[in-house]
């Protein structure tokens, strides 16, 4: 009887390990060839559990856009954006996604751009839409269309999934905004000038010239209509000094009768209110991706 308990539990114990031997979901740091921006560029990639179980399914994909001086592993390494997913995908809670991390980032110390627009010198909404998200949808199974489509970002990369999602309708089925730069006010832009061909104040200016808020403001009702077939979201915490950028854009939202959630928690500009974001996010874009 004791042997006969004794193999039961080791039976047991053998399940639970080949279990942890499972198939498991990977967080992939890759890069391509730019010949838009003239230079490698790093991303990081997140494929659900079942992605190497079934070799002929197709998964909607997330991009996620990190923020200023950050690169592509910082949802990953900061944010846990990969045990988030597994978490929510277990719970039922978020469907099984690809979640993608482009680099648009870096130290200004150490010269690296940063921005998700076209500016002088750094023409990265052009390698985004021309090279960067073919290459991945070419290289990775993803579906590939509006449906099951949609982009996130903090910060800067809020904004820049915002602008993202206002330039281009026909791509996302939606937008989920997290303390989102959303514009720069002039009256904003006080202290000393800084110097002619810095990548800060060019950074700055292109914030200024996309500012998501004078986007919505200006936009006619046929380009309306079309941020009517975007599912919008706005996430900013109540001490963000972001905050009442986001209020001005929600508000211009309104005016223009387009459908935005908008959530003021308790939090600041913190990786840990970006984290828990993730837990509102990715069931929000499974919601709307369509099956």
């Amino acid at each position: 009887m004791k042997r006969i308990t004794l193999s039961i539990i080791a039976l047991c114990q053998l399940c639970l390990v080949f279990g942890q031997w499972g198939p498991q979901s990977k967080v992939l740091h890759e890069s391509m060839r730019s010949k838009v921006l003239n230079a490698q560029r790093e991303y990081s990639i997140y494929l659900p559990k079942s992605y190497n179980a079934g070799p002929d399914r197709k998964y909607p994909v997330l991009y996620l856009l990190h923020g200023m001086t950050d690169t592509d592993k910082a949802w990953f390494w900061r944010g846990h954006a990969g045990e988030v997913a597994d978490q929510l995908i277990a719970s039922g809670e978020a469907v099984e996604m690809i979640i993608v991390s482009p680099n648009a980032g870096g130290s200004f110390d150490e010269g690296h751009w940063n921005g998700y627009f076209d500016m002088p010198g750094w023409k990265y909404e052009t390698f985004f839409y021309t090279e960067f998200l073919p290459h991945i949808e070419s290289t990775y199974r993803i579906i590939g269309d509006k449906a099951h489509r949609a982009v996130a970002g903090l910060s800067m990369g809020g904004g820049g999934a915002t602008g993202y999602g206002q330039k281009h309708p026909e791509l996302f089925s939606s937008v989920y905004a997290i303390s989102a730069l959303m514009s720069i006010p002039q009256e904003h832009l006080g202290g000393a000038p800084r110097p002619p061909g810095d990548k800060l104040a060019i950074l700055t200016q292109s914030v200024i010239d996309n500012s998501c808020v004078k986007f919505v403001e200006e936009a006619d009702e046929a380009r309306k209509n079309q941020l009517r077939t975007v599912k919008w979201f706005v996430d900013c915490g109540d001490d963000d000094f972001l905050l009442d950028r986001n209020i001005e854009f929600f508000q211009a939202m309104r005016r223009a009768h387009i459908p935005c959630e908008f959530r003021v928690r308790d939090g600041g500009h913190t990786w840990e209110y970006f984290h828990s974001a993730l837990y509102t996010c990715l069931p929000f874009v499974s919601r709307n991706f369509i099956n």
